[in-house]
């Protein structure tokens, strides 16, 4: 069986890499206003793909207002077999200054064994993978399977919510593989059995009612952009640990991440120290961090002898497995206000909310996968948290908590620098991905 399946998803690749290649020339960026076409666009041809391989109810799923358009494919399961649900998402990240890539962000462009392009792993491989193990079964596979692309992941899945509520019946199943996470190393398979979770706000902070000049005011009126500084200054001790009070620190992983490796692939600059205490692995999967993600205040060239009165930051915070986003959001929001110098004025509004998870990582689709992993990479698979957020995974567990819920990659490995410049995926374990997929859709075949 494996090597029947090896050459028949070896046969389709070539059109599944024409196929990757064509979505990634879609720029469905979620978060930019204007992409409502482009989003439809990405849909249309991500449904019209499932089409072509055989699903005879394949639809685009766009009725709920502010949400992007997801995709819902059905492959009825055979009498008796199980059905598992495919998950992976259309949609992508900005691509920050078009000019810091070598090549285009949306040309896929091949260099060194790998593809290249925003969203060459994140995560329209996910979409490739799911697209390679259907062509490898001509569209009849032995289960079950049903696919789901969603829109919006990118932008923290805001209508996920009322979606679910809406279509809970349409995306059922029995096992359910994320496409959505990356490999521990390079040909190693990872079963990601953690995520964080995340929560942001934006903090607003106001000393004046109108800026005035620096010389005949300054040394006893405080300007806002250092009383922001000293607030945002309190989300870590001297060591660089959150000293937010009341967030969780979930158990300490059992795989290791070595600093050499960790300062390479995280584009360290050099002399940088890292912050926080701990190993790695837990500082990265298992305790929270907190980030300043962007200020509002005076440019650099426009700056003039001012104090300025009013200054504005978007304040992040990946919550540890255990944790829940609702509270810990609610302590950021006291912990910054509560830190306001001088009598500052601080209003916070409260942002996006992303549950944390971790994942019980047995039962029978666990076995199967891992054996699968075992043949189509040639060695065993691994597990590890994941510092990054899947706000779908805590939602479909609370909505199918009898599901086993296996969350791996598609082929992203350590380098492959979701989100950000130069993006890309490695195909020499895209196609081991695309191969062991297959391999669990027979394997959880009764």
């Amino acid at each position: 069986m494996t090597d029947d399946l090896r050459k028949a998803v070896e046969a389709v690749l070539p059109s599944v890499r024409a196929d990757l290649d064509a979505l990634i020339r879609i720029p469905s960026i979620s978060a930019d206003p204007g992409s409502a076409e482009v989003m439809r666009q990405s849909a249309e041809t991500v449904a019209n793909l499932f089409r072509a391989v055989g699903s005879p109810d394949v639809q685009i799923l766009d009725d709920l207002e502010g949400g992007q358009p997801a995709v819902v494919a059905h492959y009825p399961a055979p009498p008796g077999q199980p059905t598992i649900v495919l998950y992976a998402h259309h949609d992508v990240q900005p691509t920050g200054d078009p000019d810091g890539w070598t090549s285009p962000p949306f040309e896929p462009t091949v260099r060194g064994g790998r593809l290249y392009g925003r969203g060459s792993s994140d995560d329209k491989a996910g979409i490739a993978v799911h697209l390679a193990a259907l062509r490898a079964f001509d569209g009849k596979p032995p289960i079950g399977v049903t696919v789901f692309i969603e829109g919006e992941e990118e932008i923290g899945s805001p209508t996920l919510g009322p979606f679910l509520e809406r279509h809970k019946d349409k995306i059922a199943g029995d096992v359910i593989v994320i496409a959505d996470s990356g490999n521990y190393d390079v040909g190693i398979p990872t079963l990601t059995t953690s995520l964080r979770g995340l929560v942001d706000v934006y903090v607003e902070v106001r000393t004046l009612n109108h800026g005035v000049h620096s010389g005949q005011y300054g040394g006893a009126a405080p300007d806002a952009l250092t009383a922001l500084a000293r607030i945002l200054a309190t989300l870590h001790d001297e060591d660089g640990n959150v000293a937010i009070e009341g967030l969780v620190t979930a158990k300490t992983p059992e795989v290791e991440y070595p600093e050499d490796r960790f300062r390479a692939e995280s584009a360290l600059a050099d002399g940088v120290q890292l912050i926080g205490s701990g190993t790695l692995a837990e500082r990265l999967w298992a305790k929270p961090t907190a980030s300043v993600l962007a200020l509002d205040t005076t440019r650099v060239a426009d700056a003039s002898n001012t104090l300025i009165p009013v200054a504005r930051a978007k304040v992040s915070v990946r919550l540890a497995p255990g944790d829940d986003a609702l509270r810990a959001r609610k302590i950021l929001a006291e912990h910054l206000a509560n830190h306001a110098p001088w009598g500052a004025q601080v209003t916070v509004r409260e942002g996006d909310a992303g549950e944390p998870f971790a994942l019980e990582a047995s039962g029978p689709a666990y076995d199967a996968m891992r054996a699968a992993f075992r043949e189509g990479f040639g060695v065993d698979s691994v597990e590890m948290g994941m510092g990054g957020s899947i706000p779908f995974i805590a939602a479909y567990s609370a909505n199918f908590p009898n599901a086993e819920i296996l969350c791996v990659s598609a082929g992203a490995d350590p380098d492959t620098r979701a989100h950000g410049l130069d993006e890309s995926l490695l195909l020499a374990d895209f196609e081991k991905a695309a191969i062991s997929e297959a391999l669990l859709l027979a394997k959880l075949a009764r």
